[in-house]
């Protein structure tokens, strides 16, 4: 599958993730922490993974290991207005292209006035 076809993949599936906090009164303008995460194959993946990403500082990334599968958590606190996170998404999705690694996503807690 192309980059570009991965991007409105991602685009799409963010979008309808959206949703559910919407309904509940979420404030996409208050900033938290999100958690964005990586499956890699292998150890040395995922640290190279975080290390790029804490090398320019996109976010701070934790590589984790647990019973032979890998993965990188990459925490940024911002708010997660459609525009804002769609595009950070967009830009994992990329990092994930360039190192081989499979972008599974993103979480937060909901936050309400």
């Amino acid at each position: 599958m192309s980059v570009v076809q991965q991007l409105m993949e991602v685009a799409a599936s963010d979008t309808d993730v959206l949703r559910s906090p919407d309904r509940n009164g979420d404030d996409f303008n208050i900033s938290r922490e999100v958690d964005f995460l990586f499956r890699v194959e292998t150890k040395e993946k995922a640290e190279i993974v975080a290390g790029f990403i804490n090398d320019y500082q996109y976010g701070t990334a934790i590589a984790q290991g647990d019973n032979g599968q890998h993965s990188v958590s990459v925490k940024i606190h911002m708010p997660v207005q459609q525009n804002i996170v769609l595009s950070v998404c967009g830009f994992m999705e990329c990092i994930a292209q360039i190192f081989g690694a499979m972008y599974d996503g993103w979480g937060c807690n909901a936050q309400r006035r």
